[in-house]
């Protein structure tokens, strides 16, 4: 099953993608699979999920979201809810393909895009299904657990109400490196590809701080939920995925794996792509 470059419009923009669609002429269930923060469609946990998928006979869907990669926008300027719109915009370009199952669309993403897979899912009733793996739900009490090191956090607020103040000054976007924002294990920065953005602007903090799916995840149910997360994530605290759980409505699942990490579906433990296989057989098999 090959892959084709598609293009799809969002809020004015171009947004670059590659779908891929088996053969047949029955309509196909699909999932997109969203990137993670500053990151794009090429990302080990991006390619690595679509090809399983693909293997398991779905169609799969992923982009750039705006600003990132290959598509139009502001660079380094990552707005929450304007991820959301651009998933969404995935979604109805779905819907006009002929070749895929209208109501069999579902959305998976890994860290930051899994926290834009479960605000989408939960606010938009076309999504059919959701997977978060390595997600959160509550920007602020996430970045309270990723900058954990003593005194850390205070400096993160400060950085932010200076940028405000910045912006009030001058009326230009202060500029933040992008290890200040969310801290990486230097072991793990390898899974920072090429071409992932490196300098962001404070209003990409803030609306990270700001955004909190966890308020709206009650609303997916009766549609299922799988949520991922490494026990020892040394990311995003596995408490978020757990929070997440805990407020989301039947059928949701949780899942917490030993011996992976972040970045689960571009490290070798095959036992988070099992657990999405089986799971996906059960609640959205490739034959309804």
């Amino acid at each position: 099953m090959s892959e084709q470059e598609i293009a799809f419009r969002s809020d004015g923009l171009t947004l670059q993608g590659r779908l891929s669609v088996p053969a047949g002429e029955r309509k196909h269930p699909a999932v997109i699979i969203l990137h993670g923060f500053g990151s794009h469609m090429d990302a080990g946990n991006v390619r690595q999920p679509a090809a399983m998928l693909q293997k398991l006979g779905y169609a799969t869907l992923r982009f750039d979201m705006r600003g990132c990669g290959e598509s139009e926008g502001e660079r380094g300027n990552l707005i929450c809810l304007e991820q959301v719109e651009d998933t969404k915009a995935a979604v109805t370009f779905l819907l006009n393909d002929p070749r895929i199952d209208p109501a069999r669309i579902a959305v998976m993403g890994s860290s930051f895009g899994a926290a834009v897979a479960v605000y989408t899912t939960a606010t938009d009733p076309r999504v059919a299904a959701v997977i978060s793996a390595s997600g959160w739900g509550h920007g602020e009490r996430k970045f309270k657990g990723q900058h954990s090191e003593p005194g850390s956090y205070d400096r993160f607020v400060k950085m932010l109400d200076e940028a405000k103040q910045y912006a009030a000054q001058t009326g230009q976007k202060k500029m933040v490196p992008r290890y200040e924002i969310v801290p990486i294990p230097a072991g793990l920065r390898t899974h920072v590809i090429d071409k992932s953005i490196q300098t962001f602007t404070a209003d990409t903090a803030q609306s990270m701080f700001d955004f909190r799916p966890e308020d709206v995840v009650e609303r997916i149910a009766p549609r299922p939920a799988l949520f991922l997360h490494s026990s020892s994530d040394s990311v995003t605290p596995v408490e978020q995925s757990m929070a997440m759980w805990s407020k989301a409505g039947q059928p949701a699942e949780l899942h917490l794996f030993a011996d992976t990490d972040h970045f689960m579906f571009a490290e070798e433990n095959v036992r988070p792509r099992n657990v999405v296989a089986d799971w996906l057989g059960r609640f959205f098999p490739v034959r309804a």
